[in-house]
């Protein structure tokens, strides 16, 4: 079989792969899957508007996030079960991530915990994807354990006070992991505990994490300029626009669409980081222009996994690092810091 050439066929590879049901649950979104098809819809919408005869040589794509270098901006997104798609779970994902040197994200809902991935991937860089649990001694808990493990930042996700409905799950009766599976940062003790998503999470919630660690908070689930203002009031060291792949709430903006307001409403006091619907290096290139310090990928990685497992990762982010060093070359830039709001023409 031929080699994947791009990120979407490797989706097509996944699913001869995938049990049909997996392949719904990680493909699929909320409600009529409007939002789903919104983040790479508004993508396509803009075009590059390139320089000529700007001779910079090879470009550079390296950054520092919240302390961390990256030799691009790609992060992996967190996203859960990964062992649906590979046995090897995590660990064939943060082996990949090292690789290519940039950041993983692991899911709070990991089919390994977080020591594990750690521990298979000892030169991974890693940060934590946190919801906030009603039980807060057990969400501390939480937090030392990614402390322990060597994550460098909280990623708390606040789109989530209840769960999204999405209906290719209940069609295809996917409910649950199957026998020897479970999220395994959740065990606590003898018992698995279930991931509780409440209305009742605040800004004191957040303001209570941020006195009980020293890590970087990373704020996911951020559409409104508003909240933005007002997480920079809460000690957030960077925001991540995120509709939640449109897993949660039907009928969001794409998040290409509120990132230049979410840019200007926190005037570079923070970093901003953007996810939803990147699958071509052009689409990197254009969240970069519009004020993104980087972006961060999920459904390809899955993708990957299930394909090829640790090679198949490994393989996405060549992929899209060949295609972002390819278009900044040809939009006249030698540098991730040359891009700017002039390089995005709206097509359509």
């Amino acid at each position: 079989m031929r080699e994947p050439l791009n990120l979407r066929e490797f989706e097509a590879a996944a699913r001869q792969r995938l049990d049909p049901a997996h392949y719904a649950y990680f493909a699929g979104g909320a409600g009529d899957e409007i939002t789903l098809r919104a983040n790479e819809a508004a993508l396509g919408r803009l075009g590059l508007l390139p320089r000529v005869l700007r001779g910079g040589g090879k470009p550079q794509l390296d950054l520092t996030l919240l302390g961390t270098r990256a030799s691009m901006p790609v992060l992996v997104a967190p996203t859960a079960f990964h062992r649906l798609a590979d046995p090897d779970g995590e660990r064939a994902t943060a082996r990949a991530v090292a690789s290519a040197e940039t950041i993983m994200i692991v899911s709070m809902a990991a089919t390994v915990a977080v020591e594990d991935v750690a521990a298979a991937a000892p030169e991974a860089d890693l940060w934590f994807q946190l919801y906030i649990q009603p039980d807060l001694d057990f969400t501390e808990t939480l937090v030392r354990r990614a402390e322990a493990a060597g994550c460098t930042a909280l990623v708390v996700t606040a789109d989530s006070p209840a769960r999204g409905r999405r209906e290719r799950d209940l069609r295809s009766g996917f409910l649950d992991l199957p026998e020897g599976m479970c999220c395994e940062n959740l065990r606590d003790g003898t018992r698995v505990r279930p991931i509780e998503m409440s209305p009742e999470i605040t800004w004191e919630h957040l303001d209570r994490l941020r006195d009980r660690t020293a890590l970087p908070i990373v704020l996911k689930g951020v559409l409104s300029p508003a909240d933005a203002r007002t997480a920079l009031g809460h000690g957030v060291s960077a925001l991540l626009v995120s509709n939640h792949g449109g897993r949660q709430l039907d009928t969001l903006p794409a998040t290409i669409e509120m990132l230049p307001e979410i840019v200007a409403a926190v005037g570079g006091a923070v970093p901003v980081l953007l996810d939803g619907g990147i699958r071509r290096g052009t689409d990197v290139l254009k969240a970069l222009a519009l004020g993104a310090d980087a972006v961060a990928i999920g459904r390809p990685v899955i993708w990957g996994l299930a394909a090829a497992g640790e090679r198949g990762v490994a393989r996405v982010l060549g992929l899209l690092r060949a295609e972002v060093e390819e278009a900044l070359v040809l939009c006249g830039c030698t540098s991730i810091d040359d891009l700017e709001p002039g390089l995005v023409r709206r097509t359509c």
